[in-house]
């Protein structure tokens, strides 16, 4: 299957599973397609030898696309650029220390809580995993997914204060989760290599700073451009090659391309367009262009992530330690994040019950699934696969459709 027919077949039956949702079945955008999604993939493998042909175009859509490969290195950029460049600048300054916080400490702290929850009751069911791959399966699973998580807050009565503090430690924490999962596989990969802090922070430097740095001179010559015409069309096209220049140089570079992509948006969601007669109402029009994008690539993206089920391990092979799983990171992410929120209560102005908001939000989605797919083959991948995909759908579908009633409830 050449890449132009399965582009073609992914986004008819994106398309097709949107109408489904929106005619029928009528859930949150995201949450209902990929309910269908996993429900039409799951349709196909129990009917797959009834109707082979059907599940033959399942099975080879999904092998044919590289799913980590297309959501990291081309549709995250667009995605957390879109993101941000809707994200309101100012209030997110009010909130910096709340948000650098959360991404950072909260990030960490799930990883080392879930880890050691793995290792230490995981043999209690038969399962004896590696230290050093608890903690891997911990780095991929802690990062809190922006898009899932500002999807579901679209349509939510968050007051505005903690929408922004969720939707910043979404943006930022994938930046810190990405490079502690490099870093601990490499150590998984390569036993002969020993841990070193020297190594360990000159690789946080390149990549969290050197990634600002490029989204910061990239949005910079973005508006800078971007100002001297009165063409939307010109604009837009100055916008998406940025975008996708961030994409090929970070990776060239290696450095982080979320924090690139995130930090070249929040330097446009300040751009002013539209000051003259002519031009007036531009900048508005380059927000709903770009936030149709990313309605378009987030659809397409969990409807991905629901055909991933015909190549992920079947889940009655790890069913224990994937439920178990998902309590374990509902634990880690709840002290993790009620840890630091309880020791600097009065500093981050954050009471209990936002704190409860915090919690449930940390929604999980493709990013996790793809750092699982990335992993080398070893006799650890399949159960970290299963069980991170088990987390994510728990994570979507429950946490997504629950959220806004934690917020009716708890917000007063």
């Amino acid at each position: 299957m050449n890449t132009f027919t399965s582009i073609t077949i992914l986004v008819t039956i994106s398309g097709l599973i949107s109408y489904l949702n929106h005619r029928f079945v009528k859930l949150p955008g995201t949450i209902g397609i990929m309910v269908i999604a996993i429900a039409f993939s799951v349709l196909i493998m129990l009917t797959g030898k009834t109707f082979p042909a059907a599940y033959a175009l399942v099975s080879d859509l999904t092998s044919s696309i590289d799913f980590t490969k297309t959501l990291l290195d081309v549709m995250l950029a667009f995605l957390l650029f879109a993101s941000a460049l809707h994200f309101d600048y100012q209030k997110l300054k009010e909130q910096k220390r709340t948000v650098l916080i959360l991404s950072t400490v909260g990030v960490i702290g799930c990883t080392t809580i879930f880890g050691f929850l793995l290792y230490w009751i995981g043999p209690v069911i038969g399962v004896d995993i590696p230290l050093i791959y608890c903690f891997l399966f911990g780095a991929l699973i802690s990062p809190t997914d922006p898009v899932a998580v500002l999807s579901v807050l679209k349509k939510s009565k968050i007051p505005p204060s903690l929408e922004t503090i969720i939707g910043g430690e979404s943006l930022f924490n994938d930046g810190v989760g990405i490079l502690l999962f490099v870093t601990l596989r490499e150590l998984a990969v390569d036993t002969s290599v020993a841990f070193s802090w020297s190594h360990s922070g000159e690789l946080f430097i390149q990549e969290v700073f050197g990634g600002i740095l490029l989204g910061v001179i990239s949005g910079y010559f973005c508006t800078r451009l971007a100002k001297k015409v009165d063409d939307l069309q010109t604009i837009l096209m100055i916008t998406i090659s940025m975008v996708m220049g961030i994409s090929v140089i970070g990776g060239l570079l290696h450095v982080s391309i979320p924090l690139a992509a995130v930090s070249a948006g929040l330097m446009l969601s300040n751009m002013e367009l539209g000051e003259s007669k002519g031009t007036f109402g531009l900048k508005s029009m380059l927000d709903k262009i770009w936030g149709l994008i990313d309605d378009l690539l987030n659809t397409i993206l969990f409807v991905m992530i629901g055909l991933q089920i015909v190549v992920i391990p079947f889940f009655t092979n790890y069913w224990a330690i994937s439920l178990l799983s998902v309590v374990f990171v509902l634990i880690a992410r709840g002290v993790s994040i009620a840890a630091p929120g309880i020791l600097l209560r009065r500093s981050l102005k954050v009471d209990y019950n936002r704190l409860g908001i915090l919690i449930w939000a940390g929604l999980r989605g493709g990013i996790s699934v793809a750092l699982a797919l990335s992993l080398p083959d070893s006799d650890y991948k399949p159960l970290i696969v299963s069980a991170s995909y088990t987390i994510v759908i728990f994570s979507i579908i429950v946490q997504g459709l629950t959220l806004n009633k934690v917020v009716d409830r708890l917000v007063k």
